[in-house]
């Protein structure tokens, strides 16, 4: 076990863990709603790690959707944890166990996936344990602690915790952007791309999961063409 990696895994995934703890608070208000107990509204979001999926699989519970219905919208909704596996896939070194690849896996979330995929270098999974030791609990228990507190709360009020995790990535961007012209490209880019979605009648039909999926693909595929990596030989 490498334990400095665990640490620093663990002291990243602090805010993490704080700004999961706020936001599933909110989404344990909607588990309430859709009928769902505290116990069985943490081991969904133990399980699932995953806010817009969640947020689907309690409406569709509360509207009394068949099985088929949750599990093909949960899928999509969720579709975007695809491309981040392959990248992280990559960063692996050759001979890390599937184990830790799998496990590692489990808790993919966007903030976890943040921290972990800009670490110089192969990736270790102990940093990521460390990061979801945290995390993962966090967000089950503010879940349950939301289905708890039902309705005693302004549904604004909660919502307004959840600034903390646009403040992370924030966090994430800005330092890479500073220093390299193409990732400010690509973040910019990004942002266009989506407003496009926000604001166009027909591209706002489109499910939030396939519209980051489809900005991924776009950006990213441009970053790549005009902005290819360089690479160095061992």
């Amino acid at each position: 076990m490498d334990t400095k990696a665990f640490r620093e895994g663990f002291r990243d995934g602090i805010p993490i863990g704080l700004g999961y703890l706020a936001v599933s608070f909110s989404l344990g208000i909607s588990a309430k709603q859709a009928g769902l107990t505290p116990l069985q509204g943490f081991v969904t979001s133990f399980l699932e790690n995953a806010s817009a999926g969640e947020y689907i699989a309690f409406t569709l519970i509360g509207a009394g959707a068949t099985y088929i219905e949750l599990c093909l919208m949960t899928i999509i909704a969720n579709a975007r944890y695809l491309l981040m596996s392959c990248a992280m896939s990559q960063r692996f070194s050759p001979d890390t166990p599937m184990i830790h690849r799998f496990l590692v896996a489990f808790d993919l979330t966007d903030e976890l996936f943040g921290i972990t995929i800009a670490r110089p270098g192969s990736l270790n999974p102990y940093y990521t344990y460390g990061a979801i030791l945290l995390a993962a609990p966090a967000w089950a228990c503010g879940t349950a602690l939301g289905i708890i507190a039902g309705n005693l709360l302004p549904l604004r009020v909660v919502s307004a915790l959840s600034v903390a995790l646009y403040g992370m990535f924030l966090a994430i961007i800005i330092p890479p952007s500073k220093k390299s012209r193409p990732v400010l490209g690509v973040v910019v880019a990004s942002m266009a791309v989506s407003t496009v979605f926000a604001v166009t009648p027909v591209l706002k039909q489109v499910s939030s999961g396939f519209m980051i999926i489809i900005t991924t693909l776009l950006v990213a595929g441009l970053a790549a063409y005009f902005c290819p990596v360089e690479e160095k030989e061992d």
